[in-house]
């Protein structure tokens, strides 16, 4: 986990999985590197938020495209965990735990349903039931807006498809994260007052 800047109730908190998503972003915002996975997400969300509290947290991150002809920057209208299972745990204890998440996206930009895991999708046939229920596969998206919503901190989640989630996802997201990091940091140019 790393925390570069200064949390300020005025401005937003840029979070990352990984400094190679963070690579041409300015200083000009902070920017929080979580490291991979659903608990490096929740802890360090966790941590910037106990101290100091953005006026928004934007998840900015690549992700695996679960359908066909997925590109560009969606913004996230639901998240679901893909690894956990919440119709068992509610069988066992009569609660509900890990329920998908809804987020207010203010329907100006390209909307989808992301589901988060603590694996790196690259199997066509993972790819395939994943789909049923999700447009998007990361890793990290709905431990940052579990932790967001639970510091009552409003949060957005930013996703730019990288790989198609199959086969090759590993290698194709290898070679293109430099490009899709400059993507990921025009859109905050273009969408995120200073």
């Amino acid at each position: 986990m790393e925390l570069r800047g200064e949390l300020r109730p005025d401005r937003p908190l840029l979070v990352v999985a990984l400094d190679e998503e963070a690579d041409a972003l300015d200083d000009e915002l902070p920017i929080l590197v979580t490291g991979p996975g659903k608990v490096h997400a929740a802890v360090a969300v966790t941590s910037a938020l106990s101290s100091a509290r953005p006026s928004v947290v934007i998840n900015l991150g690549t992700a695996g495209g679960l359908r066909d002809g997925l590109q560009g920057v969606y913004e996230i209208h639901t998240v679901l965990q893909h690894d956990f299972d919440a119709a068992a745990i509610r069988a066992l204890v009569n609660r509900d735990y890990g329920v998908p998440i809804t987020l207010d996206c203010g329907g100006g930009s390209r909307q989808a349903v992301l589901a988060t895991g603590d694996s790196f999708v690259a199997d066509c046939t993972v790819r395939e039931v994943l789909s049923r229920e999700a447009h998007l596969v990361d890793m990290e998206g709905y431990a940052v807006a579990w932790a967001a919503r639970s510091a009552e901190v409003p949060v957005r989640l930013i996703k730019l498809v990288s790989d198609d989630a199959g086969e090759g996802a590993g290698r194709t997201w290898a070679e293109t994260v430099g490009e899709h990091a400059g993507t990921l940091a025009r859109w905050v140019k273009e969408n995120v007052p200073r």
